[in-house]
C-alpha cells in the first residue's frame, strides 16, 4: 500500500493485487460493502493518520480506480463543512460517498529512458507494436488498452512491464491532461525504431 497526500484534505492511496490478497480480498470484492472491505478502508485510514496526518472524520469522498492487474487507486476526499455546529457532530461518524470506476487499460510510470528502451525492445521481440508515450514530471508512461493487447496473455505483458517500472498511480487523464504526448500510436515500433 502507497499513500501520498494530494492536497490538505485528499490523499491517493494505491493498493495492489498483493495487498488485496494479503486480506483475503479480491478485486470484485471492492464494489460491495463487506466488512473485509470496510476493514480495509480503516486499515487506510489509520495509515494515512499515521503516515501522513490525514484524519478521515466528518463526510468524505471515495473514489476507487481498477487498474486492470495492476491493483486499484483510491482517492480519499475529506469535505469541509462551513457550519461550526456539524463540525461538532462529524466527529462522531464517518459518511462515506463512494464512487467506481474500472479501467482495462494498462497504465505503468518508468523513471529512466533506459528502462523503457529495454521495455520495447522485450516487448517488440514479442510482436507487440503498438501503445502510447507520456512525459510528465520528469517521468514516461506507457499506455496499453485493449487493443494494443489483443492477442496477447496480459499477465505476461503485465510481468514484464513490472520488471522495468511501477503501476502508474496518476490516471491516464491527469497524465493526458498535464503530461506531454510524445508518440500516440505504436509507441513500441517507434522507439524500438528510433533507439535500438
Amino acid at each position: 500500500m502507497r499513500l501520498e497526500r494530494l492536497t490538505y484534505n485528499k490523499i491517493k492511496v494505491f493498493l495492489t493485487i498483493d495487498d488485496l490478497l494479503d486480506r483475503g480480498l479480491k478485486k470484485d470484492d471492492l464494489w460491495h460493502n463487506a466488512p473485509k472491505v470496510q476493514e480495509l478502508f480503516q486499515d487506510m485510514m489509520d495509515e494515512a493518520s499515521l503516515e501522513l496526518g490525514f484524519e478521515a472524520d466528518g463526510p468524505i469522498a471515495v473514489e476507487v480506480f481498477s487498474l486492470q492487474a495492476q491493483g486499484m487507486v483510491v482517492i480519499v476526499t475529506k469535505e469541509s463543512s462551513n457550519n461550526p455546529m456539524d463540525d461538532e457532530l462529524l466527529d462522531e461518524y464517518i459518511e462515506m460517498q463512494v464512487t467506481l470506476d474500472e479501467s482495462e487499460d494498462v497504465f505503468y510510470e518508468f523513471n529512466s529512458l533506459e528502462d523503457l528502451l529495454s521495455l520495447s525492445k522485450r516487448l517488440s521481440s514479442l510482436g507487440m507494436t503498438g501503445g502510447s508515450l507520456y512525459f510528465y514530471n520528469n517521468c514516461y508512461y506507457t499506455l496499453l488498452n485493449e487493443d494494443h493487447l489483443e492477442g496477447f496473455n496480459i499477465e505476461n505483458v503485465i510481468a514484464i512491464l513490472a520488471e522495468y517500472g511501477n503501476p502508474s498511480t496518476l490516471t491516464t487523464y491527469r497524465v493526458g491532461e498535464y503530461g506531454k504526448l510524445i508518440m500516440s500510436n505504436n509507441a513500441i515500433q517507434q522507439i524500438n525504431y528510433y533507439f535500438n
